[in-house]
């Protein structure tokens, strides 16, 4: 059922509506993190602006170089850590528009649906942008302390996170917020493997930014197909 649903996403990637989303999302994320990026180096510029002074050691030069290097490296290891949850909520935004698309391809039968309202959305995204941040930054202490098992934590907790989260999405345009945890419930194994297989390719660069448009359709898809299962 889950590789079915992803390779009938996969078909659809030429739509222009997927595409249209797929460029929104680079832009945004890309837009997100040089923003991200600016204001780190501007803080770090503010603190190391003048020469370090040590007492008797007098103006240490080397203390600011390090401090900026350090800096580079930090940001580009948070770009690859923050890339998946801003991708990824950044296409929850957008996750109506592609819902819609691959139903009015594959399941054209369906009525009509209003469309989630922008502010509603918006509140969405961010509330789980900040759950994803937050889980993800507490994740740290895990992967600090089983450093061999850090891949797998890193892909349980957020394929947990991206499957309740897409799957919720895709259901409650169809059956509401209630109806639509219900369903989670009884399918909780489904949803967090699917999950699972779509967090482990947001770790690999570049192709993070392609993922959640799958992951979006894919879980349109898993939901139909779930829901032919409820008693």
């Amino acid at each position: 059922m889950i590789f079915s649903s992803f390779f009938a996403a996969l078909g659809q990637m030429g739509d222009p509506r997927f595409r249209r989303v797929l460029g929104l999302g680079i832009i945004l994320t890309i837009a997100l993190l040089v923003g991200f990026t600016s204001g780190f180096v501007w803080l770090i510029n503010y603190f190391t602006g003048e020469a370090v002074f040590f007492g008797i050691l007098g103006e240490i030069q080397w203390l600011k170089d390090l401090i900026s290097w350090g800096s580079f490296f930090l940001i580009a290891f948070l770009s690859i850590f923050l890339m998946v949850p801003v991708a990824s909520a950044i296409t929850s935004l957008f996750l109506d528009e592609v819902a819609q698309a691959v139903e009015d391809k594959h399941y054209p039968s369906l009525p009509k649906v209003d469309p989630v309202p922008f502010g509603d959305a918006l509140k969405d995204t961010v509330n789980f942008l900040g759950v994803l941040i937050a889980a993800n930054i507490l994740a740290l202490i895990f992967y600090a302390a089983f450093s061999f098992a850090a891949p797998f934590i890193f892909w349980a907790l957020n394929g947990f996170l991206l499957g309740r989260e897409y799957f919720m999405l895709a259901a409650m345009r169809r059956i509401g917020r209630a109806q639509a945890k219900v369903l989670r419930k009884r399918h909780i194994g489904t949803i967090w493997l699917a999950g699972i297989l779509m967090a482990m390719p947001l770790s690999v660069p570049l192709l993070n930014l392609f993922i959640p448009i799958l992951g979006a359709a894919t879980f349109t898809h898993l939901y139909h197909r779930l829901s032919q299962t409820r008693a």
